[in-house]
């Protein structure tokens, strides 16, 4: 988009240069900006007046004629000029008619007023140099203090595009997944598939009986290898990724689909369609340990705060619980009451995103009938901000690296936004998806979102950049004689 700037170029005092107009073309986030036009070189060359100091007219070259000068007549001092024309040369006529003391009065006058000059048409002296408003010990602090950090640059479109046939459509489920060994897992229909971000290479994990699927929710395991299927009869089976081998199968846990999980450890935290939230022990035969019980629709989702201390839970029901381990762990009651129940949301609660930097901070995001995206404490309870996004929240991921969170949504624009936090800028809108971007996963160095939507395809983003490499220690100087032996 073009855009025409105004620049004036001011020569000092109270005349100035013609404005000078000249087109800019400015890209939006991290393009360059092209100069379609140039200042004149009159403008550039010209020199700013300083008070009480003329400026000198150039000459383009010593052969150069003149023809007359006009001075500046505010270089003049018309008293002195009158004196020297008038009384000045009474001295000079009779100069025997004056004292030697009243003659070495008058020398000192005149050095004191600064009366010692022969022209009248003379140039002022130049004005006394300035003294440093800022010492030279603080300015130069300041000229090596550390340059602005330059603004990242963000790709507008997906990196790569991968076909997902047969994605369920289906705001309530996350089958969506990126693991720390980096390989990506994605159910469709009821196919678990594996897409390793090394070579991609595709694989696939497991195929579930017609009467079992479809999958309805995917999570990896802390060690990425390990994987937890959800499925749309109750079960919940736990796979070895590196052999396609079924460890065990967890059953009992919900009447309905399950379409949460999330791991603390060794617990997997299972969501569904029952509003149960439960607690397994995968290293037990009997793997339910906790049950957590506040929601009374569909429990859509559900994270692990860094800690492995609260765990956020968002369901159909609008509501949004935060849980505490430790009273978990206390209770002696098969059911654990809730440490804050937070009913601000208008629509279902799904999109949740515990901060890296904050541990206290979670963000959640609401459905069609809310479209918010709201920030809590959760050692209090209180609600520190609220923002309307204009369209459905289904996911939500911070930055590791920079204080920035993005957020996926559905109709009208299907886009990915992201945000700096606290202030909540766009900094960027990704578009590209035809239908609602219902899940999103990170890869494990922080850079790379994949984001998976209901019209079929799988799209990769350099949205967060790459994290700045740690500068190494510099080595201390080796000590002297260090190859000597020491004399005890």
């Amino acid at each position: 988009m073009e855009k025409v700037a105004e620049f004036e170029a001011t020569m000092g005092g109270p005349k100035t240069q013609p404005i000078q107009r000249i087109s800019v073309l400015s890209y939006p986030l991290g393009g360059k900006v092209m100069d379609a036009g140039s200042v004149s070189s009159s403008a550039t060359k010209s020199q700013s007046r300083c008070p009480l100091q003329e400026q000198f007219l150039q000459r383009k070259n010593s052969r150069e004629n003149l023809d007359r000068f006009i001075p500046n007549r505010s270089a003049m001092d018309f008293d002195y000029a009158h004196y020297m024309l008038t009384e000045a040369k009474k001295g000079k006529e009779n100069p025997m008619g004056i004292s030697p003391s009243k003659e070495a009065y008058r020398k000192h006058l005149a050095e004191s007023f600064n009366m010692n000059r022969t022209r009248i048409l003379a140039f002022k002296n130049k004005p006394p140099t300035p003294m440093d408003a800022i010492p030279n010990d603080c300015s130069t602090s300041v000229n090596h203090s550390k340059p602005a950090k330059a603004r990242r640059y963000i790709p507008q479109t997906s990196e790569r595009t991968l076909d997902a046939p047969d994605l369920v459509d289906d705001y309530y489920l996350n089958l969506l997944d990126w693991g720390s060994s980096n390989v990506l897992a994605i159910a469709l229909g009821s196919t678990v598939y594996l897409w390793d971000a090394t070579d991609g290479n595709t694989s696939e994990l497991v195929t579930v009986e017609e009467e079992a699927g479809p999958v309805t929710s995917v999570k990896w395991a802390p060690d990425g290898r390990h994987i937890s299927v959800g499925l749309n009869n109750s079960d919940v089976q736990l796979w070895d990724s590196t052999s396609n081998r079924l460890l065990r199968t967890l059953k009992g846990c919900h009447q309905s689909r399950v379409g949460a999980l999330d791991w603390n450890n060794h617990i997997l935290t299972t969501g569904g369609m029952d509003g149960r939230i439960v607690n397994n022990d995968v290293r037990v035969r009997s793997h339910i340990i906790e049950t957590y019980n506040g929601h009374h629709q569909e429990v859509c989702g559900l994270k692990w705060s860094a800690s492995g201390q609260q765990l956020a839970s968002g369901g159909n029901d609008n509501l949004l619980h935060i849980w505490d381990r430790s009273q978990a762990q206390a209770s002696t009651n098969a059911s654990t009451q809730w440490l804050h129940r937070l009913e601000d949301h208008t629509a279902a609660v799904k999109a949740l995103a515990w901060c890296p930097f904050q541990a206290n901070l979670l963000a959640s995001g609401g459905g069609g009938g809310d479209k918010t995206i709201k920030f809590w404490n959760t050692h209090t309870g209180a609600c520190l901000n609220s923002v309307d996004t204009g369209s459905q929240v289904c996911a939500l991921l911070w930055n590791k690296n920079e204080r920035e969170l993005l957020s996926s949504h559905g109709f009208t624009q299907n886009q990915l936004t992201l945000w700096k936090y606290p202030s909540m800028v766009k900094m960027a809108e990704l578009t590209g998806h035809t239908s609602r971007v219902l899940f999103m996963a990170q890869s494990p160095d922080g850079c790379t979102v994949a984001s998976a939507a209901g019209d079929e395809t799988l799209r990769f983003w350099n949205v967060f950049g790459s994290p700045e490499v740690a500068k190494a220690a510099p080595k201390a100087a080796p000590e002297p004689f260090a190859h000597l032996n020491r004399i005890r």
